[in-house]
């Protein structure tokens, strides 16, 4: 592991972003937030993620920058755990909130391919609003892009 940085920050609308400094961070088109993005708690466009969380408020989380991917991960401490490669041309890697766009953290990365694997952790804990559910992100240099659901959270699928 390189570095690991927390965040805690409010959000709105069920959803935060990472993306490259320099992405369109357009996430407003009918392609972004589909069925399937929904269901996969996941949503995407170029150089732009969207991270659909259980609760609207305070998310708090982690991101930690590996050498290489973390091949020994127990999925039995997560409700939910998905992949998907991003590019970042700026050299800047950065968490946004929504519907603002403001920047909750910002990190130097050498303009390359990355995967990231995004690990969600205790969604049922989630009452209305708010709860305790986690979110904690790795990230590494790849060239693989496609999407995979590692683990899906079921009951994820009644939330509106």
């Amino acid at each position: 592991m390189i570095s690991t940085y927390q965040f805690n920050f409010y959000t709105s609308y069920h959803q935060f972003y990472i993306c490259d400094k320099n992405s369109s961070k357009n996430t407003n088109s009918d392609t972004f937030w589909t069925d399937e993005a929904h269901k996969d708690r996941i949503a995407i466009e170029n150089r732009i993620l969207g991270i659909r969380t259980a609760s609207y408020g305070d998310i708090t989380g982690e991101l930690r920058i590996l050498i290489s991917e973390n091949q020994k991960y127990d999925e039995t401490k997560y409700d939910h755990i998905v992949e998907i490669g991003i590019k970042i041309d700026s050299g800047y890697l950065q968490l946004l909130d929504c519907p603002n766009s403001e920047i909750e953290l910002e990190i130097k990365l050498e303009p390359d391919n990355y995967r990231l694997r995004i690990y969600y952790a205790n969604l049922d804990s989630v009452i209305g609003d708010s709860g305790d559910d986690y979110y904690s992100i790795e990230i590494w240099k790849s060239t693989k892009t496609e999407k995979l659901v590692l683990k899906k959270y079921l009951p994820g699928l009644l939330e509106d």
